[in-house]
Protein backbone atom coordinates (compact mmCIF):
# COMPACT_ATOMS: atom_id res chain seq x y z
CA UNK A 1 0.00 0.00 0.00
CA UNK A 2 1.29 3.51 -0.78
CA UNK A 3 0.45 4.79 2.71
CA UNK A 4 0.68 3.20 6.14
CA UNK A 5 -2.51 4.90 7.36
CA UNK A 6 -5.05 7.63 6.77
CA UNK A 7 -6.56 9.84 9.46
CA UNK A 8 -10.29 10.29 8.87
CA UNK A 9 -11.93 12.92 11.06
CA UNK A 10 -15.53 11.75 11.49
CA UNK A 11 -16.31 14.81 13.63
CA UNK A 12 -14.55 17.93 14.86
CA UNK A 13 -16.83 18.13 17.90
CA UNK A 14 -15.30 17.43 21.30
CA UNK A 15 -16.80 17.18 24.77
CA UNK A 16 -13.73 18.68 26.48
CA UNK A 17 -11.32 21.61 26.20
CA UNK A 18 -7.99 20.19 27.33
CA UNK A 19 -5.12 22.60 27.90
CA UNK A 20 -2.72 20.71 25.62
CA UNK A 21 -5.17 20.76 22.68
CA UNK A 22 -5.71 24.02 20.77
CA UNK A 23 -9.10 22.93 19.42
CA UNK A 24 -10.46 24.22 16.13
CA UNK A 25 -12.42 27.27 14.98
CA UNK A 26 -14.07 25.32 12.17
CA UNK A 27 -17.84 24.99 12.12
CA UNK A 28 -18.94 21.95 14.18
CA UNK A 29 -19.69 19.04 11.89
CA UNK A 30 -20.33 15.31 11.89
CA UNK A 31 -19.64 13.17 8.86
CA UNK A 32 -22.63 11.26 7.49
CA UNK A 33 -22.68 7.54 6.80
CA UNK A 34 -22.93 8.25 3.08
CA UNK A 35 -19.87 10.50 3.20
CA UNK A 36 -17.91 7.96 5.24
CA UNK A 37 -18.79 5.16 2.81
CA UNK A 38 -17.62 7.34 -0.08
CA UNK A 39 -14.29 7.94 1.64
CA UNK A 40 -13.85 4.24 2.40
CA UNK A 41 -14.35 3.38 -1.25
CA UNK A 42 -11.75 5.95 -2.30
CA UNK A 43 -9.23 4.65 0.23
CA UNK A 44 -9.26 1.17 -1.32
CA UNK A 45 -5.74 0.40 -2.55
CA UNK A 46 -4.31 3.44 -0.72
CA UNK A 47 -4.00 2.07 2.82
CA UNK A 48 -5.33 -0.68 5.08
CA UNK A 49 -5.28 1.31 8.31
CA UNK A 50 -7.77 4.07 9.14
CA UNK A 51 -7.50 6.22 12.24
CA UNK A 52 -10.81 7.91 13.05
CA UNK A 53 -9.31 11.06 14.48
CA UNK A 54 -7.82 14.42 13.64
CA UNK A 55 -9.68 16.85 15.89
CA UNK A 56 -12.82 16.11 17.85
CA UNK A 57 -13.80 13.18 20.07
CA UNK A 58 -14.93 10.22 17.95
CA UNK A 59 -17.08 8.79 20.75
CA UNK A 60 -19.37 11.83 20.46
CA UNK A 61 -20.44 10.59 17.02
CA UNK A 62 -23.57 8.42 17.33
CA UNK A 63 -22.62 6.44 14.20
CA UNK A 64 -19.11 5.49 15.36
CA UNK A 65 -19.83 1.74 15.79
CA UNK A 66 -21.46 1.66 12.35
CA UNK A 67 -18.44 3.39 10.81
CA UNK A 68 -16.07 0.86 12.38
CA UNK A 69 -18.15 -2.11 11.22
CA UNK A 70 -18.49 -0.74 7.69
CA UNK A 71 -14.76 -0.09 7.32
CA UNK A 72 -13.98 -3.55 8.68
CA UNK A 73 -16.38 -5.12 6.19
CA UNK A 74 -14.36 -3.46 3.43
CA UNK A 75 -11.10 -4.96 4.68
CA UNK A 76 -9.73 -2.03 6.69
CA UNK A 77 -8.23 -2.07 10.17
CA UNK A 78 -9.73 0.75 12.21
CA UNK A 79 -8.15 2.64 15.11
CA UNK A 80 -9.59 5.40 17.25
CA UNK A 81 -8.08 7.92 19.66
CA UNK A 82 -10.28 9.02 22.55
CA UNK A 83 -9.99 11.17 25.65
CA UNK A 84 -11.60 8.31 27.57
CA UNK A 85 -14.37 10.28 29.26
CA UNK A 86 -17.19 8.53 27.36
CA UNK A 87 -15.87 4.97 27.45
CA UNK A 88 -18.24 3.71 30.13
CA UNK A 89 -21.29 5.08 28.28
CA UNK A 90 -20.34 3.54 24.94
CA UNK A 91 -18.40 0.47 26.05
CA UNK A 92 -20.74 -2.27 24.84
CA UNK A 93 -21.22 -0.84 21.35
CA UNK A 94 -17.52 -0.08 20.97
CA UNK A 95 -16.37 -3.54 22.05
CA UNK A 96 -18.99 -5.13 19.80
CA UNK A 97 -17.79 -3.08 16.81
CA UNK A 98 -14.26 -4.29 17.63
CA UNK A 99 -11.80 -1.78 16.20
CA UNK A 100 -8.26 -2.94 15.62
CA UNK A 101 -6.80 -0.41 18.08
CA UNK A 102 -7.96 2.05 20.75
CA UNK A 103 -5.67 4.84 21.98
CA UNK A 104 -6.81 6.35 25.30
CA UNK A 105 -5.29 9.73 26.09
CA UNK A 106 -5.34 9.51 29.88
CA UNK A 107 -3.66 12.92 30.10
CA UNK A 108 -6.96 14.48 28.97
CA UNK A 109 -8.62 14.99 32.36
CA UNK A 110 -6.84 17.94 33.96
CA UNK A 111 -9.46 19.96 35.83
CA UNK A 112 -12.09 19.03 38.39
CA UNK A 113 -11.91 17.44 41.82
CA UNK A 114 -9.48 14.74 42.89
CA UNK A 115 -12.40 12.33 43.22
CA UNK A 116 -13.49 13.04 39.63
CA UNK A 117 -9.95 12.49 38.39
CA UNK A 118 -9.62 9.15 40.18
CA UNK A 119 -13.00 8.05 38.82
CA UNK A 120 -11.83 9.00 35.33
CA UNK A 121 -8.57 7.05 35.61
CA UNK A 122 -10.40 4.03 37.02
CA UNK A 123 -12.91 4.13 34.16
CA UNK A 124 -10.08 4.14 31.64
CA UNK A 125 -8.26 1.27 33.35
CA UNK A 126 -11.37 -0.88 33.61
CA UNK A 127 -12.12 -0.36 29.92
CA UNK A 128 -8.51 -1.00 28.87
CA UNK A 129 -8.52 -4.21 30.87
CA UNK A 130 -11.65 -5.48 29.14
CA UNK A 131 -10.89 -4.27 25.62
CA UNK A 132 -7.39 -5.79 25.61
CA UNK A 133 -8.84 -9.11 26.74
CA UNK A 134 -11.28 -8.83 23.84
CA UNK A 135 -8.33 -8.91 21.42
CA UNK A 136 -8.33 -5.14 20.80
CA UNK A 137 -4.90 -3.50 20.88
CA UNK A 138 -5.29 -0.90 23.64
CA UNK A 139 -2.80 1.87 24.37
CA UNK A 140 -2.93 4.13 27.41
CA UNK A 141 -1.22 7.42 26.56
CA UNK A 142 0.50 9.74 29.04
CA UNK A 143 1.71 12.42 26.64
CA UNK A 144 1.82 15.19 29.20
CA UNK A 145 5.11 14.89 31.10
CA UNK A 146 5.95 18.05 32.97
CA UNK A 147 2.34 19.27 33.11
CA UNK A 148 0.80 16.76 35.51
CA UNK A 149 2.33 17.83 38.81
CA UNK A 150 -0.41 20.07 40.20
CA UNK A 151 -2.65 17.21 41.32
CA UNK A 152 0.20 15.48 43.15
CA UNK A 153 -1.03 12.11 41.91
CA UNK A 154 1.24 9.33 40.69
CA UNK A 155 -0.78 8.21 37.67
CA UNK A 156 1.83 5.66 36.68
CA UNK A 157 1.68 4.26 40.22
CA UNK A 158 -2.10 3.93 39.94
CA UNK A 159 -1.69 2.00 36.69
CA UNK A 160 0.94 -0.27 38.19
CA UNK A 161 -1.29 -0.97 41.18
CA UNK A 162 -4.27 -1.84 39.00
CA UNK A 163 -2.33 -3.90 36.47
CA UNK A 164 -0.11 -5.71 38.97
CA UNK A 165 3.02 -7.43 37.73
CA UNK A 166 3.31 -11.17 38.10
CA UNK A 167 5.59 -13.86 36.75
CA UNK A 168 3.23 -16.44 35.18
CA UNK A 169 5.45 -19.21 36.60
CA UNK A 170 4.54 -18.12 40.14
CA UNK A 171 2.43 -20.60 42.05
CA UNK A 172 0.95 -20.96 45.49
CA UNK A 173 1.82 -18.34 48.09
CA UNK A 174 4.29 -16.57 45.80
CA UNK A 175 1.50 -14.75 43.95
CA UNK A 176 -1.84 -13.27 44.91
CA UNK A 177 -3.68 -14.71 41.93
CA UNK A 178 -7.04 -13.17 42.85
CA UNK A 179 -5.64 -9.61 42.71
CA UNK A 180 -4.41 -9.94 39.14
CA UNK A 181 -6.24 -9.08 35.94
CA UNK A 182 -5.49 -12.09 33.70
CA UNK A 183 -3.66 -12.76 31.54
CA UNK A 184 -0.64 -12.07 33.71
CA UNK A 185 0.83 -8.59 33.41
CA UNK A 186 4.44 -8.27 32.35
CA UNK A 187 5.37 -4.54 32.39
CA UNK A 188 8.23 -4.90 29.93
CA UNK A 189 9.95 -1.55 29.40
CA UNK A 190 10.45 -0.17 25.91
CA UNK A 191 11.76 3.02 24.38
CA UNK A 192 8.38 4.79 24.62
CA UNK A 193 6.72 3.14 27.58
CA UNK A 194 5.71 -0.33 28.73
CA UNK A 195 4.16 -3.46 27.34
CA UNK A 196 1.85 -4.29 30.21
CA UNK A 197 0.79 -7.53 28.56
CA UNK A 198 -0.39 -8.79 25.19
CA UNK A 199 -2.65 -6.17 23.51
CA UNK A 200 -2.16 -3.67 26.36
CA UNK A 201 0.49 -0.93 26.35
CA UNK A 202 1.37 2.31 28.10
CA UNK A 203 3.03 5.13 26.14
CA UNK A 204 4.47 8.27 27.68
CA UNK A 205 5.92 11.46 26.23
CA UNK A 206 6.37 15.17 26.67
CA UNK A 207 3.79 17.73 25.66
CA UNK A 208 4.48 19.15 22.20
CA UNK A 209 3.60 22.43 20.49
CA UNK A 210 0.94 22.09 17.79
CA UNK A 211 1.63 23.82 14.47
CA UNK A 212 0.31 27.37 14.64
CA UNK A 213 0.53 30.13 12.07
CA UNK A 214 0.98 32.63 14.93
CA UNK A 215 4.00 30.79 16.34
CA UNK A 216 7.63 31.55 15.56
CA UNK A 217 9.44 29.42 13.02
CA UNK A 218 11.87 26.86 14.37
CA UNK A 219 15.57 26.71 13.66
CA UNK A 220 17.24 24.01 11.61
CA UNK A 221 15.86 21.31 9.38
CA UNK A 222 12.34 19.96 9.57
CA UNK A 223 11.27 16.39 8.89
CA UNK A 224 7.78 14.97 9.00
CA UNK A 225 6.12 11.69 8.05
CA UNK A 226 3.20 13.59 6.55
CA UNK A 227 2.65 12.43 2.94
CA UNK A 228 5.37 9.83 3.50
CA UNK A 229 3.36 7.25 5.41
CA UNK A 230 0.10 9.07 6.19
CA UNK A 231 -2.27 11.91 5.39
CA UNK A 232 -5.53 13.21 6.82
CA UNK A 233 -9.10 13.86 5.74
CA UNK A 234 -11.15 16.44 7.62
CA UNK A 235 -14.85 15.91 8.30
CA UNK A 236 -15.79 18.23 5.42
CA UNK A 237 -13.71 16.16 2.99
CA UNK A 238 -10.62 18.35 2.77
CA UNK A 239 -7.39 16.38 2.39
CA UNK A 240 -4.43 17.52 4.52
CA UNK A 241 -0.80 16.31 4.66
CA UNK A 242 -0.79 15.30 8.32
CA UNK A 243 -2.97 14.76 11.39
CA UNK A 244 -1.94 18.04 13.08
CA UNK A 245 -3.28 20.48 10.48
CA UNK A 246 -6.34 21.16 12.61
CA UNK A 247 -7.78 24.01 10.50
CA UNK A 248 -6.99 22.62 7.06
CA UNK A 249 -4.41 25.35 6.47
CA UNK A 250 -2.64 23.13 3.95
CA UNK A 251 -5.63 21.88 1.98
CA UNK A 252 -4.54 19.72 -0.95
CA UNK A 253 -8.05 19.14 -2.31
CA UNK A 254 -11.43 17.73 -1.34
CA UNK A 255 -12.08 14.00 -1.50
CA UNK A 256 -15.78 14.61 -2.18
CA UNK A 257 -14.96 16.67 -5.28
CA UNK A 258 -11.74 15.22 -6.75
CA UNK A 259 -10.10 11.80 -7.22
CA UNK A 260 -7.92 11.05 -4.19
CA UNK A 261 -5.00 9.84 -6.32
CA UNK A 262 -4.91 13.17 -8.10
CA UNK A 263 -5.00 15.08 -4.82
CA UNK A 264 -2.10 13.10 -3.36
CA UNK A 265 -0.12 13.49 -6.59
CA UNK A 266 -0.73 17.23 -6.90
CA UNK A 267 2.12 19.68 -7.37
CA UNK A 268 1.68 21.08 -3.87
CA UNK A 269 1.73 17.62 -2.27
CA UNK A 270 4.83 16.67 -4.26
CA UNK A 271 6.66 19.83 -3.13
CA UNK A 272 5.81 19.12 0.51
CA UNK A 273 6.98 15.49 0.33
CA UNK A 274 10.18 16.38 -1.54
CA UNK A 275 10.94 19.09 0.97
CA UNK A 276 10.66 16.71 3.92
CA UNK A 277 12.94 14.22 2.18
CA UNK A 278 15.55 17.00 2.20
CA UNK A 279 14.62 18.10 5.74
CA UNK A 280 13.06 21.30 4.50
CA UNK A 281 9.58 22.61 5.25
CA UNK A 282 8.17 24.32 2.16
CA UNK A 283 4.93 25.27 3.95
CA UNK A 284 4.91 27.98 6.59
CA UNK A 285 2.71 25.94 8.94
CA UNK A 286 5.22 23.09 8.90
CA UNK A 287 8.02 25.46 9.87
CA UNK A 288 5.94 26.37 12.92
CA UNK A 289 5.26 22.82 14.10
CA UNK A 290 6.72 21.76 17.44
CA UNK A 291 5.97 18.11 16.84
CA UNK A 292 7.97 17.98 13.59
CA UNK A 293 11.04 19.26 15.42
CA UNK A 294 11.14 16.00 17.38
CA UNK A 295 12.43 14.31 14.24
Amino acid sequence: MPYNRAYVEITNICNRRCSFCPGTVRKPRRMTMEEFAQIIEKLQGITKYIYLHVMGEPLTHPMLPNFIKYARSKGFKVAITTNGTLLSQRKEALLEAKPYKINISIHSFEEGTLEAYLNYINQCMVFADESSQNDILTVLRLWNQGFDKGRNIDTLGLLREYFKTCDPTCVGEEADMDSLHPPYNEWKAGSRGFRIRDKLHLEYGERFAWPDMEAEEGDGGVFCYGLKDHFGILCDGRVIPCCLDREGTITLGNIFEEPLNEILASERAARIAEGFRNRKAVEELCRKCGYARRF
